[in-house]
């Protein structure tokens, strides 16, 4: 059974860090571009960043460019996403994605091949 589990959620107040992780399991990555997603409440999902199996290629939303950092390990099969000052409307449920196809169905919010269940954070003004 394939399974992306996140970690690293949490409170912080604004202009700190947060790190997190998805790891993925259940089967191969490999060819797998994995990225992030994030929903506040009451809006739509929305893409965040997302990297190719080979780490060669990276995209990110134009709202966490220079801010956030995406890594992946594919001998550990985790990817991760290092948040760096962080603001108020960076609060949402984040949800680790992975998918066969390229990162341009990631920037267009596609609907991806496996998800995770989604870790909260919380950005306090």
């Amino acid at each position: 059974q394939v399974q992306l589990v996140e970690s690293g959620g949490g409170l912080v107040q604004a202009g700190g860090s947060l790190r997190l992780s998805c790891a993925a399991s259940g089967r191969t990555f490999s060819n797998y571009a994995m990225g992030w997603f994030r929903q506040a409440p009451g809006k739509e999902r929305e893409f965040v960043a997302a990297m190719t199996w080979s780490g060669g290629s990276t995209v990110y939303a134009d709202s966490v460019k220079g801010r956030f950092t995406i890594s992946r390990d594919n001998a550990k099969n985790t990817v991760a996403l290092q948040m760096n000052s962080l603001k108020p409307e960076d609060t949402a449920v984040y949800y680790c994605a992975a998918d066969r196809r390229s990162l341009v169905a990631f920037w267009l919010n596609r609907d991806m091949e496996y998800w995770g269940k989604g870790t909260l954070v919380t950005v306090s003004s």
